[in-house]
C-alpha cells in the first residue's frame, strides 16, 4: 500500500473494498465496543422488530469506509478529520458490502481532501452515505501489510473500546460491592 499525498489526488479519484458481513464479525465488534443493544445480538429480540433479524451496528458499516481511507485512498498516513453519516438501510449477516470513497474536493494549500463516502449492499442498494474530510500524509507512505497483521490490526483498532468496557464493568462491580444490603432475616 502506498499513501497518496495531496498532489497525487484529484476530484473523481475513487477506491473501494468489498466485504461479506459475517455473524462472527458483528459479534466481535459488539463485544469490542460493548454495544449490547439486543437488535444487534439477540435473534429473539430482533425477530420482534421491523428488521426480523439482528442488524450490524451502523458504525460497523462506517468502519468499512474508514478502512478504505486508511488503506487505499488517500491510504496509509492519512488522518481522518471528520465524517457525516446517513444510515439508509440495515446491514445483516450475509450481506456483501462495497465501501467506496470518491474525491469530491482537494484543498492543496490546507492539505485537506473532501470525500464522498458510500456503502452499498450486493443488491446495489445504498446502505450508508456521507462525507469525510481527511488530511493526506505530506510525504508518500509505503506500508507493506503482512498477512498475519490483518487480524491483529483489526483487533488493535477496537482494543481501546474493549478495555474501556472492561474497566467500566469492573468499576460497576466494585461500586455494587459497597451498596448496603438489607439485613438477613431467619
Amino acid at each position: 500500500m502506498i499513501g497518496k499525498t495531496i498532489g497525487e489526488l484529484s476530484p473523481g479519484d475513487h477506491a473501494e473494498l468489498v466485504r461479506r458481513v459475517e455473524d462472527d464479525d458483528v459479534a466481535a465488534f459488539v463485544d469490542a465496543v460493548g454495544d449490547y443493544n439486543p437488535v444487534h445480538s439477540d435473534p429473539a429480540f430482533a425477530a420482534q422488530t421491523s428488521f426480523r433479524e439482528p442488524i450490524a451496528p451502523g458504525i460497523f458499516t462506517a468502519g468499512l469506509v474508514s478502512a478504505v481511507i486508511g488503506t487505499r485512498l488517500p491510504g496509509p498516513g492519512a488522518i481522518y478529520l471528520s465524517q457525516s453519516l446517513k444510515f439508509l438501510r440495515p446491514v445483516k449477516a450475509g450481506d456483501t458490502i462495497t465501501a467506496r470513497v470518491e474525491v469530491a474536493e482537494v484543498i492543496g494549500e490546507r492539505n485537506r481532501v473532501r470525500l464522498r463516502t458510500t456503502c452499498t449492499n450486493e443488491r446495489g442498494e445504498e446502505v450508508l452515505s456521507g462525507e469525510a474530510w481527511v488530511m493526506p500524509s505530506r510525504t508518500p507512505v509505503l506500508y507493506e501489510e503482512r498477512a498475519d497483521q490483518t487480524a491483529r490490526l483489526a483487533g488493535l483498532a477496537v482494543q481501546p473500546w474493549a478495555w474501556a468496557a472492561s474497566t467500566m464493568a469492573w468499576w460497576s462491580a466494585l461500586a455494587l460491592a459497597f451498596v448496603p444490603r438489607p439485613p438477613h432475616r431467619a
